[in-house]
This record gives C-alpha cells, structure tokens and sequence, in this order.
C-alpha cells in the first residue's frame, strides 16, 4: 500500500470519531524511542497499541492501548481479563494477519470487529496521545478520549504498570 492509500484508509477508520491530527514519519523512525527522539514528542504521551494471545484452544486475542513508559502485565492482569491460563504477546505474524497492521504502525483504529480492545487507566490520563497510525509511515495525535469513540473498548486500571527507569550507565 502506498502512502495515499495508508493515509486514506486511516482517514476512513477515524471519521466521526473526533479531534485528530494524522503525522506523517519516516517509516525508518517509526519505531517509539526513535519516533519520540526524532520529533520531539516525549513518551509519556505515547501510547503503543499491543496485540495479545490467550493460550487456549482456539486462541484468543485483544488489542491493548498502553503508555510507552509502562509495561503490559501480561502475566496476570491480561491473562486474568483473557480468563487463560496463559498469556503472551502476539508474533508479529500474529498481529500482522489480525490488524492488517505493521508492527511499528499498530493502531487502534480500523481494528476487526469483535476484537476486544483494552486501554490501561493511565492512558486516559494524559491530555494527548500519539498512537501508531497502522503503518510506519503514519501516527495519530488525538486526546485519549477518541478511543472512547471505538467499539469493544474497556478502559482497564492497572492493565499495565510504570517501567522501572532505564539505566543510562553513568553514574
């Protein structure tokens, strides 16, 4: 898909759904630390889209909304919601084939129907998100309440947890 048509079907998926700005990246900066070093944007204001799988027969999966400075908890919190034994990320494969997303481009918008979309608390805390846009080449600026606006979304306390700081190895 171009970049057109990446722009197009984003457009699509977020009509009527409120405030919104589409910024276009380098898909080679696409990735979180990168995008935010490069733009300026910081991390605490952006939010990665994460598809996970429930170990089960058949599998099942959700899209979780969380803030580029926490961690997914996958081993309980999600597990839990999944109501699996186990949990796990999904492979990239995985999430490629569910979302119709790149990786480094994941997006809650334009999600199928049916699948569960979980946002963490501390997400709907911050006076503006940028989300993956569904391709590298595309990001999503919008207050965290436009994923309000989404079908099967549950705004979820402690589905996520701050990441311990990162070691900048000078001490």
């Amino acid at each position: 898909m171009n970049i057109d048509a990446e722009r197009a079907a984003l457009e699509a998926a977020l009509a009527g759904r409120g405030e919104h700005e589409l910024f276009a990246c380098d898909p080679a900066l696409a990735d979180t630390a990168a995008f935010c070093a490069a733009y300026g944007f910081a991390l605490e204001d952006s939010a990665n889209t994460i598809v996970v799988v429930g170990k089960s027969n058949p599998p099942v999966y959700a899209a979780c909304v969380v803030l580029a400075t926490h961690r997914l908890d996958v081993n309980h919190a999600v597990r839990d919601k999944l109501g699996t034994r186990k949990a796990s990320f999904a492979s990239a494969d995985e999430t490629r084939e569910i979302t119709g997303h790149e990786i480094g481009g994941v997006t809650a918008f334009g999600l199928p129907d049916g699948l569960p979309l979980w946002v963490d608390a501390a997400v709907m805390a911050r006076p503006r998100i940028v989300l993956g846009g569904g391709s590298r080449s595309w990001k999503v600026i919008a207050p965290p309440s436009i994923l309000l606006t989404l079908p099967s979304v549950d705004v979820v306390g402690g589905l996520a947890n701050p990441a311990p700081p990162r070691n900048s190895g000078s001490d």
